[in-house]
């Protein structure tokens, strides 16, 4: 029998308390309730263990990292092997001492850890300070074929930058992760929000076109306050983008949801060959692009 070339992707939406091994229990019972709807490729958002901490400097919170594999990855690996599911999963990576990543591990449908990426873009906004925390990612842009699919992941801030989606692409993942933390200053969402928030849809949904792929993209919900102050709004709406850049299904603004949302990936060759975006590069004129600006 011809094996199906749908594949259902599951997006977990959460708060986070300020306990982590509360917020992986939540998690791991997330990705169960997931897989028994029928999820193949489950994906947390960026950072569940936690409340997002960098939204301060603060040398205490350098005790929320754990190692990879470590407690978060082996209860995973569990849920992977009894459902037969991929699982992504976003962590603060304690990688030795003083050296931390913000870390995706890719755990296969028999519980096998596939690989881990590393967060490539770090950023440092205000109440996003993650320079103090993370040092930058050293293992490049990759892809992985998993039991139901190839698969590529980036991270949050890595969302913004066309070349990360473009180098992950070319090494033939159909689905491009992107496991996400990010909201609103409330302050600001009266005068930004709508706009800040259809840019971040906007740029992602064009990395799909861009590539002929999906792009499937899980973000928390709630507010969190853990530096005092006005906090950050999470704005949720976690969605999943077609290969043409639709928006195929999206998840609620302030609840937490489990989004199932079932992909064919024959539509990527489909796309692909349609529009062959790839085919058309003009890789003989982008060295440029290595250069930080063009005198």
């Amino acid at each position: 029998m011809k094996r199906s070339s749908v594949v259902r992707l599951g997006l977990l939406q959460a708060t986070c308390s300020p306990e982590p091994a509360a917020n992986l229990n939540r998690t791991v019972a997330m990705a169960e309730r997931a897989a028994k709807q029928g999820a193949q490729i489950i994906c947390t958002q960026e950072l569940f263990r936690s409340q997002y901490f960098c939204q301060e400097e603060n040398h205490d919170h350098f005790k929320l990292a754990e190692p990879i594999p470590g407690p978060s990855t082996d209860a995973l690996r569990k849920v992977a092997k009894k459902y037969g599911v991929v699982v992504i999963a976003s962590l603060f990576e304690r990688r030795a001492s003083g050296v931390y990543h913000n870390t995706a591990a890719i755990i296969d449908a028999d519980g096998q850890l596939l690989g881990i990426y590393r967060k490539m873009h770090i950023p440092d906004d205000p109440l996003y300070h993650e320079k103090f925390y993370f040092t930058p990612g050293d293992l490049g842009f990759r892809a992985w074929q998993t039991r139901h699919g190839r698969i590529g992941v980036l991270v949050c801030w890595d969302q913004w930058y066309p070349e990360g989606a473009r180098l992950t692409a070319l090494q033939g993942a159909e689905i491009l992760f992107y496991p996400t933390a990010i909201g609103w200053h409330p302050k600001e969402k009266a005068e930004y929000g709508a706009t800040q928030h259809a840019a971040w849809e906007l740029i992602q949904r064009s990395h799909a076109i861009a590539n002929g792929c999906y792009v499937a993209v899980p973000n928390r919900v709630g507010i969190e306050k853990p530096a005092g102050g006005d906090g950050i709004e999470f704005w949720g709406q976690s969605f999943v983008a077609g290969t043409s850049g639709q928006l195929l299904d999206k998840a609620s603004h302030n609840k937490e949801q489990i989004l199932v949302v079932p992909v064919d990936l024959a539509k990527v060759d489909v796309t692909r060959t349609h529009w062959p975006f790839l085919r058309d590069r003009r890789i003989d004129a982008y060295s440029d692009l290595t250069k930080r600006l063009i005198d």
